[in-house]
């Protein structure tokens, strides 16, 4: 296929006709730092290259994703691994493939070529877009999966695959429509700068740079010899702690040690306790939940560490032993289950009627539902992140945010956007095209389809509104702040108080409301880095919603296929106890359609409920930086106090649970290493090597797990011995999930 001027136009300004001002540069200094200020409008980005690999890397990306979103340990293969293995394969297809020109029948004289010269970086950014959306924007799977997972496998139900592809992907494309329209608020301002696409830029930089001489000097082994070598013993190890010695996936010595204590187990268990000496040997574990720590700033990983700690080993620990709150003791001290007031798991099947709704004689009998003290306590925190990011945001932010977007519709255009003059420009049409058809397909799926999921009209455009309300002002504090406050909570508590006892609806609103406004900026932030990189405007908006199109109907696919291939999937009481596809993200997932939809919010957190006291956890964060600031205030020469970044803090567990004290205790662990001792004590390396080794470990891990499936899963091949049984928990701590109230009486468990 052609170059970009095939499919762009000519360049209206040659690079060279820019004024070399000062005064063009960039206003925000990290921006001067990094991103270059100079464009060639000739490199060619419409390309075979281009297209076959960013077709396989989002095929590839959201099979793998989606085959482990089922897994206990989730790994989430990111755009990062597809960076840096697609560089050495671009360059084996331009030096492999022939460059001949040929033209094709029906597109007149335009002359192509399946190698039109070197690889280069703008291809390359095309085809990490590709792979971003075959990640989903780093979620892994596309968010309304979780509503199929949970029909099909919790609630027993079913949903036809032609609603949930319509339903897939009109949640992941709407807020493309809007956001579309709000790139000249904050894609084309030099104000609004995005900080999180620098770090892509730093890497593309990095891999596209000339190695010197005093490079090749220092380190015999080249970027992609390392990275080859790498992924090959990533692939192999794997092996070991994902078939052959499963238990070292989480060593909690502490459980070997006290076999027979309930106590000692809860403290020592990666898994289901706080994890107080718990290590992995297994990739998958530690970069689970939280995506690699080799790949954030070693500041965040002590942001989150602090929050951590805080919350897991001094809260946590108070609450349950020494305030007994919620009557912590009568359930496990670590889990996303539903329980009665007797300590025994919540049946939810006794309260869905025929009409998929509440069957309120089967909740008056069965009682009230009751949560693990931490899960509950895991609520309260979500609120208070919410409350404190918009407090917090204000008060720190709020005059720069205000600063930089009256300078953004005032000021001068910087060199980035003049350089952008040089393509042709997206008509607004098609975005009014896109949102509108969205909308109606949608609304197809919420009158015609509606016994499917439940979801009312009104609903679709309530959360459609709420979504497009909310995506401006979240998307200028994330272009400047790097925050990005959520509306999951939010909606789902909307919804749960308008329209309670329907537990689809509730979460289709949810995706609709929370989902829409998250892929609206996902989109806008790739759309920034396009701008800085000089990709041309057309090209990014058809490779961002031809990618979201295949990977959300890969995922579908694969979602289906394993939903039926595999028995008793997400059902951890019934399967084996070393199974992987425990489906942690959709359990936890499940149980909020039941707590925000199915029971509704007033049963839970109202008055018909025991957990209304953490509504004032909304006070509280929403306080919380205020303190923070007046101390500040009263205090300005202290540089320490603006660092207390409370919602940082107290969103530092927002992963728990599904995440587990063992995966941030390796994340966090391993983070250090890298980003702090390895950083601080052999640069050179870090820079080179770093981002190269997540990738392969990432891919190593992913390759291995789906090959020990097809080899051993689909025949349930195991093996029998005390490192890797069927019948025996791996972690060997099967204590952790006891109560240790007085009286409860659990299946496999003491009675105290």
């Amino acid at each position: 296929m052609g170059t970009a001027m095939d499919v762009e136009g000519p360049p209206k300004l040659a690079p060279e006709d820019i004024p070399a001002d000062e005064s063009d540069l960039s206003p925000v200094e990290e921006v001067r730092l990094t991103v270059p200020n100079t464009d060639d409008p000739d490199l060619p980005v419409w390309t075979f290259r281009m297209w076959t690999l960013g077709l396989f890397s989002c095929a590839l990306l959201s099979f793998l994703n989606q085959f482990f979103s089922y897994r206990r340990e989730p790994l989430v293969i990111t755009q990062i691994t597809v960076q840096v293995a697609t560089l050495p394969l671009g360059k084996l297809m331009a030096s492999a493939l022939p460059t001949a020109k040929f033209r094709l029948p029906g597109l007149g004289g335009r002359e192509f070529s399946l190698n039109p010269g070197p690889f280069n970086v703008k291809e390359h950014v095309l085809i990490s877009i590709f792979a971003n959306a075959g990640s989903a924007f780093g979620n892994g799977s596309a968010y309304a999966v979780g509503i199929v997972n949970i029909i099909k496998a919790f609630y027993g139900r079913s949903i036809s695959f032609g609603a949930s592809w319509i339903l897939i992907i009109t949640t992941q494309v709407l807020g493309y429509g809007w956001a579309g329209l709000l790139r000249k608020y904050v894609v084309e301002p030099a104000h609004m700068w995005w900080p999180s696409t620098l770090v892509q830029i730093s890497l593309f930089r990095t891999l596209h740079e000339k190695e010197t001489e005093q490079d090749k000097a220092g380190y015999r082994v080249s970027r992609v010899k390392f990275f080859v070598v790498a992924m090959v013993s990533s692939f192999l190890w794997y092996l070991v702690p994902g078939f052959l010695f499963q238990s070292l996936a989480s060593v909690s010595w502490v459980c070997w040690a006290f076999p027979n204590s309930v106590t000692a187990q809860q403290i020592g268990s990666g898994l289901n306790g706080l994890g107080v000496g718990a290590l992995t040997l297994d990739w998958s574990t530690v970069a689970s939940f939280l995506f690699s720590p080799l790949i954030c700033p070693f500041f965040a990983i002590v942001n989150v560490f602090v929050g951590f700690a805080l919350i897991m080993y001094v809260v946590i620990p108070i609450a349950y032993w020494g305030l007994n709150s919620y009557n912590a003791k009568t359930y496990p001290i670590f889990s996303s289950d539903l329980f009665t007031a007797q300590g025994q798991e919540y049946n939810i099947s006794l309260i869905v009627n025929k009409k998929f709704q509440l069957d309120e004689a089967g909740y008056a009998q069965q009682g009230r539902i009751h949560l693990s003290m931490f899960f509950a306590l895991t609520y309260g925190f979500g609120f208070a992140t919410i409350a404190s990011t918009l407090s917090h945001v204000a008060l720190f932010y709020g005059r720069e945010i205000y600063d930089r977007f009256r300078a953004s519709s005032e000021g001068k255009e910087d060199i980035h956007t003049k350089l952008m003059r040089n393509y042709k420009d997206i008509p607004q049409w098609w975005f009014y095209i896109l949102l509108a058809g969205t909308i109606i397909v949608s609304l197809i799926l919420c009158t015609v389809l509606q016994k499917e999921v439940q979801m009312p009209w009104w609903g679709l455009l309530f959360a459609a509104a709420l979504a497009f309300i909310f995506t401006l002002p979240i998307s200028i504090i994330t272009a400047t702040t790097n925050q990005t406050p959520g509306l999951n909570i939010i909606t789902e508590y909307l919804m749960g108080v308008i329209w309670p006892g329907h537990p689809i609806a509730n979460v289709c609103f949810k995706t609709y409301g929370y989902m829409s406004m998250t892929q609206a900026i996902s989109f806008l932030s790739d759309f920034k880095l396009g701008h800085y990189m000089k990709i041309p405007p057309r090209s990014m908006f058809l490779v961002q919603f031809i990618g979201t199109i295949i990977a959300g109907t890969i995922n579908l696919g694969v979602a289906w296929w394993l939903l039926d291939s595999i028995d008793h999937i997400c059902h951890k009481n019934l399967l084996p106890p070393n199974s992987p596809w425990t489906c942690p993200s959709d359990r936890v997932f499940f149980d909020a359609s039941v707590i925000w939809g199915l029971v509704g919010p007033k049963r839970i957190f109202g008055s018909q409920g025991d957990y209304g006291a953490l509504n004032w956890f909304f006070l509280g964060g929403l306080l919380g930086p205020v303190a923070v600031w007046l101390l500040h205030m009263s205090f300005p020469k202290q540089s320490w106090i603006p660092l207390i970044n409370l919602p940082v803090l107290l969103g530092a567990t927002a992963a728990m649970p599904p995440a587990t004290a063992l995966n941030y205790n390796s994340w966090i662990l391993v983070g250090t290493i890298f980003n702090f001792f390895v950083f601080r004590y052999r640069k050179r390396w870090w820079q080179r090597y770093n981002y190269i080794l997540s990738a392969a470990l990432d891919a190593g891990v992913a390759f291995m797990a789906v090959f020990i499936y097809f080899a051993f899963g689909i025949e349930d091949q195991n093996l029998h011995w005390w490192g890797s049984n069927p019948d025996v928990d791996p972690e060997h701590c099967g204590l952790a999930t006891c109560p240790t109230a007085k009286g409860v009486s659990v299946d496999g468990c003491p009675v105290f």
